[in-house]
């Protein structure tokens, strides 16, 4: 009987190390493909659809001047000379309006047109002085000739003289007045009197203020519209006593406008007043702006970084940089087809052992759509210098030197990666 016992405790054993041994290339498998999803964990890829809905915008890790600055604050302004108000020697009816603010105009561009029954009285006047003058010159003349014959007296000729002097003076003065007005005077016929004149831009540059509307009566000198030319459109900074001896003329300033940072300009120092602003105890720095002046308006508010030297960092506008469990990280655009075929290979098994399951098609799919779109890499940095929109980054790993930097739409990115993750902690 103690033999039947030995028996069955021999075979039992025998079965149980059977029984392991054939589900260790299971637990193999799942184990590699375990170790398949978590892979790539630190990419993501999103689709072209999801991309364009996030509004995600690339850029590059640029140079810029994040330490060794002085931050500054001050006004955008116009030089006078580049600046215009449009008006009319004479008053007038607003007749017509060409123009609305924001328009472009040119010098010599007509703005406005102008009514007014004085317009016709100047011309009559001229045509009338015009006649009299020709009478004038004939008797001039006349008594000239009578004098060089001693046929009348001096004094006759004195007088005709003034009187053709005279009227050649006013017709002169009528002749300017019209021609100010826009009038050609060597074509005036009583025929062709004008009664409406144009009003006519000094300078180019874009209309800023316009004060005027149809049927409006507009004295004289009176503006009928302001021009501003931004062309050279320059800073007005305002330093501390304490700080004029880190300035010069020729230093780079970046800046961006206090109201709206978004876009960053650059100027560079071209004077430095020698008096202290008015009630304040700071001196007025002035600097050209440079590049593209798009949006840029007299009298905004800005903030300036003043460059004092020349080490320069790399730099990716501060929403490129986003924060995961206390690690700072950027996302590139980054070339995972070798890696996923390399994985490609390895996962041939698990798809076959998967066939026999029954699930090897709905896996596949959802494979092939995530590998449609563009792959993005996480990468982990260190945050340094933040400002003007910047961030100062040292990169803990190392990236192509062409590498295309997120720079909009990082942070769904990140959460797209996390909720990924989520997923496999299932």
């Amino acid at each position: 009987m103690s033999k039947y016992i030995i028996a069955i405790a021999v075979l039992t054993t025998y079965l149980l190390m059977f029984s392991c041994a054939g589900n260790q290339p299971e637990s193999s498998e799942e184990e590699g493909e375990h170790h398949e999803e978590h892979t790539n964990e630190n990419t993501a890829t999103l689709s072209n659809e999801q991309i364009e809905s996030i509004g995600i915008q690339y850029g590059t890790i640029e140079k810029k001047q994040l330490t060794a600055t002085l931050k500054l604050n001050g006004l955008l302004r116009v030089p006078n000379n580049n600046q215009a108000s449009v008006t009319s020697i004479y008053g007038g009816v607003v007749n017509s309006l060409l123009i609305q603010q924001g328009n472009s105009v040119k010098k010599g561009q007509v703005v406005a047109t102008l009514t007014n029954p004085d317009f016709i009285v100047l011309q009559e006047d001229f045509l009338t002085i015009s006649a009299r003058l020709t009478l004038a010159e004939i008797e001039y003349n006349r008594q000239k000739e009578l004098h060089d014959g001693n046929a009348t007296s001096l004094k006759k000729l004195q007088e005709a003289e003034s009187e053709l002097n005279g009227l050649k003076a006013q017709k002169a003065s009528l002749k300017k007045q019209l021609e100010m007005l826009g009038i050609n005077t060597s074509k005036l016929t009583s025929e062709n009197f004008q009664s409406v004149i144009n009003v006519r831009s000094p300078i180019d540059g874009i209309i800023s203020n316009i004060y005027v509307n149809i049927g409006s009566y507009v004295d004289e000198n009176k503006p009928v519209a302001d021009i501003v030319d931004n062309n050279q459109l320059h800073l007005d900074l305002y330093v501390y006593e304490r700080d004029l001896p880190k300035l010069k003329v020729g230093q780079t300033i970046h800046f961006t406008l206090t109201n709206n940072p978004g876009n960053e300009y650059d100027a560079e120092v071209y004077a430095i007043s020698n008096t202290f602003e008015p009630n304040t105890k700071t001196i007025a720095v002035h600097a050209n702006v440079k590049g593209d002046k798009q949006g840029l308006i007299d009298g905004m508010n800005i903030t300036a970084l003043v460059s004092l030297n020349d080490v320069t960092v790399d730099a990716v506008p501060t929403d490129a940089i986003v924060s995961h469990e206390g690690q700072d990280y950027i996302f590139i655009v980054t070339d995972a087809h070798g890696e996923e075929e390399h994985h490609d290979h390895g996962e041939t098994e698990v798809e076959h052992a998967h066939d026999s399951n029954g699930h090897t098609h709905d896996e596949k799919s959802a494979d092939e759509h995530e590998e449609s779109g563009i792959v993005f890499e996480k990468i982990p940095v260190r945050k340094g210098t933040t400002d003007v929109g910047y961030s100062e980054i040292t990169l803990l790993k190392e990236i192509p030197a062409d590498s295309k930097v997120v720079v909009s739409g990082a942070f769904f990115i990140l959460a797209k990666m996390n909720n990924k993750g989520e997923g496999h902690s299932h």
